[in-house]
């Protein structure tokens, strides 16, 4: 067995092997008023085990090692904190979200806040002040379709349909406030064109999505200005992708050519006419037409909901609406023509956006 060389009453320690006399009558716990030892070195009779209790400084010593580590620790934390809820802030500030993307030149437009994300109010709330009534007025009338405004400074964009043979357009914004507009480029062959207001500024403006994305039976809201109501809002899903729509390129193809826009308001049905399965609806295409590849929906489309937003859970253009199916009355004798029964067809916003240079080139007209 180790022999024990300690001197009488000394306790040894890691910081210092200074022995300490607790049993020497000058220091603070020796004497008689220390109970816990005996003054000849044997073990400590108040204590588990009989050894000493440690130091006083000793764990003061430790404590105070760890607490710069634990403070720098619960620092370094906050700031953690603190710097993602800044970054969250100014996102949600700037109308920004890392999903939405735009085409080159596109500004980013205002989502749906991350409070009211999945919800129709919350698109609706958030996409309204960026989807315009157009007013397009030529010799054969007047008629009335819908828009997206993709920029800042004014830039829509509808469909080709609204807008052609035009000889004055009027855009209403959802303020109410009321710009003239003219045609920038126009795409028949796609059934697009964009157009941009006079003195405008400081616009919402919408958020381009990617509609390779797009999965059947994804929940979809449109907005748009069917029969002249503007920002008027349905919901429902994608019912099918890839649906080979015919469109006519121009208003020639309308009954009385006033239908431009489904929502004539001269002589004519008021519908604007395509061809599906090898079907014509809504009345004759004429013989110039142009054939997409469209995303179905059966939210509600009316007259008037060309050129409007087809939009996602999370405030991003997906689609831009340009024909509905709407079976007419008229073989009944009525002459009048039905609303949505839930067949409504939108050009798929990824077409857009690889048309839109060439739309702001003018080289389509």
């Amino acid at each position: 067995m180790t022999e024990n060389l300690r001197p009488s009453g000394a306790h040894p320690t890691d910081q210092d092997p200074t022995s300490y006399p607790y049993a020497s009558p000058s220091h603070p716990y020796g004497g008689a008023a220390h109970s816990g030892a005996a003054h000849d070195g044997t073990a400590y009779a108040g204590t588990a085990g009989g050894y000493p209790p440690p130091p006083p400084y000793a764990p003061t010593t430790r404590r105070k090692a760890k607490r710069p580590v634990a403070l720098l620790a619960a620092v370094a934390i906050a700031a953690g904190v603190i710097g993602g809820g800044t970054a969250t802030l100014v996102g949600q500030l700037n109308g920004q979200d890392s999903a939405a993307t735009g085409s080159s030149g596109v500004v980013n437009g205002t989502t749906v806040s991350q409070s009211s994300k999945g919800t129709v109010a919350g698109v609706a709330e958030a996409v309204s002040p960026a989807i315009v009534e157009i007013g397009a007025a030529s010799s054969a009338g007047r008629s009335t379709g819908s828009g997206v405004v993709i920029t800042g400074d004014g830039e829509i964009v509808t469909n080709n349909h609204v807008i052609s043979g035009a000889q004055q357009i009027q855009v209403t914004l959802s303020t109410g406030k009321t710009y003239t507009a003219d045609v920038v480029g126009t795409d028949p062959d796609k059934d697009l064109a964009l157009i941009k207001l006079r003195g405008a500024s400081g616009l919402k403006t919408a958020a381009l999505g990617d509609s390779s994305q797009v999965k059947v039976g994804d929940q979809v809201v449109a907005i748009g200005s069917p029969e002249g109501l503007t920002g008027t809002v349905t919901s429902g899903i994608v019912s099918a992708l890839d649906r080979d729509v015919t469109v006519a390129k121009d208003d020639s193809g309308s009954s009385g050519g006033s239908g431009r826009g489904q929502g004539g308001q001269g002589g004519g049905s008021g519908q604007w006419p395509f061809e599906f399965g090898g079907q014509q609806f809504n009345g004759d295409t004429g013989e110039e037409t142009t054939t997409y590849k469209a995303l179905q929906t059966d939210a509600s489309l009316n007259p008037g909901n060309s050129g409007g937003a087809l939009i996602n859970m999370d405030g991003e253009i997906i689609g831009i609406n340009s024909a509905m199916y709407a079976p007419s009355s008229a073989a009944a004798g009525s002459g009048s023509s039905a609303g949505s029964v839930g067949l409504g067809f939108a050009i798929p916003v990824n077409t857009l956006k690889a048309d839109l240079d060439t739309l702001r080139a003018g080289d389509g007209s």
